[in-house]
């Protein structure tokens, strides 16, 4: 066993109750965050095979541990590199509109994009969301979101090409598609309605975000309107680990409907801006 440094906040490992009816792997976690709340770590998350060492486990029962504090977005767990704690997670506010962009900078976190595709196309489904015909030329453009120079969101928007054609000279490594599509098309997305459900990731987005395998996050689905044109189809995919949604309410609020899981994503309604 590992012990304690004399100026160190880490309370050090409690042994493991190997006849306690509790698991080992949800003792483990238990014990971890103990630690965590005693201020170790900080520094550096400890490495799965000083885990095994310290608690003297199995690296199943170390990994079965870990993804329960991943799960709790207490610890974030990124392909070839360590894990540490997630000391910051996004807050997003429902029932409200919101630019991300915004969101994020509003919270003192720093913001940027990487931009995979920014182009004119064709999907015949995603008409049909903002109400064209199915051969209506769209603007689409693909961004992996950056929060800290750390992967937050996988973002897809459709626009209809007679309205965001001017777009597609914009920059979007540091700016807002709302903030471009007001000044450059002279477009106000003004409210709409969104669907968010959990989601697993297929492998490119799983890649791209850096999640480990079979690592579940949030979906989201908007419809975004200038008055009552649908202008924006947007399909995101959110980190569960570094973002929570966040609801206020009281005895005056109107409800929020509910719909079966197989429903249209217009089916669930959200109070719009």
């Amino acid at each position: 066993m590992t012990t304690r440094q004399p100026d160190s906040p880490d309370p050090g490992p409690r042994p493991l109750d190997r006849r306690s009816p509790l698991p080992l792997w949800a003792q483990l976690s238990a014990d971890l965050r103990r630690r965590m709340e005693a201020g170790a770590f900080a520094q550096e998350f400890p490495a799965e095979h000083r885990l095994t060492s310290e608690y003297e486990v199995s690296r199943h029962t170390v990994r079965e541990a870990l993804r329960t504090l991943r799960a709790d977005g207490l610890v974030i767990a990124e392909r070839g590199r360590a894990s540490r704690l997630d000391t910051r997670r996004i807050q997003q506010p429902l029932g409200s509109l919101y630019s991300l962009f915004r969101e994020l900078e509003g919270q003192g976190v720093e913001q940027r994009s990487e931009v995979l595709r920014l182009e004119r196309t064709v999907d015949g489904t995603v008409a049909g969301q903002l109400g064209l015909v199915p051969d209506a030329p769209l603007i689409v453009l693909e961004r992996l979101r950056l929060a800290d120079g750390e992967p937050l969101a996988h973002d897809t928007a459709y626009l209809p090409a007679e309205i965001a054609e001017p777009l597609l000279s914009a920059g979007f490594g540091h700016t807002s598609l709302y903030g471009e599509l007001s000044r450059r098309c002279g477009v106000k997305v003004t409210g709409g309605r969104e669907r968010i459900q959990p989601f697993l990731p297929d492998i490119r987005q799983a890649w791209l975000l850096g999640l480990a395998d079979r690592e579940a996050a949030f979906a989201i689905e908007r419809l975004g309107r200038a008055g009552e044109r649908p202008v924006e189809w947007r399909e995101t995919v959110v980190r569960g680990d570094r973002f929570a949604f966040v609801a206020e309410w009281s005895d005056a609020s109107g409800a929020v409907a509910l719909a079966p899981r197989a429903a249209a994503p217009s089916s669930v309604a959200f109070p719009s801006a």
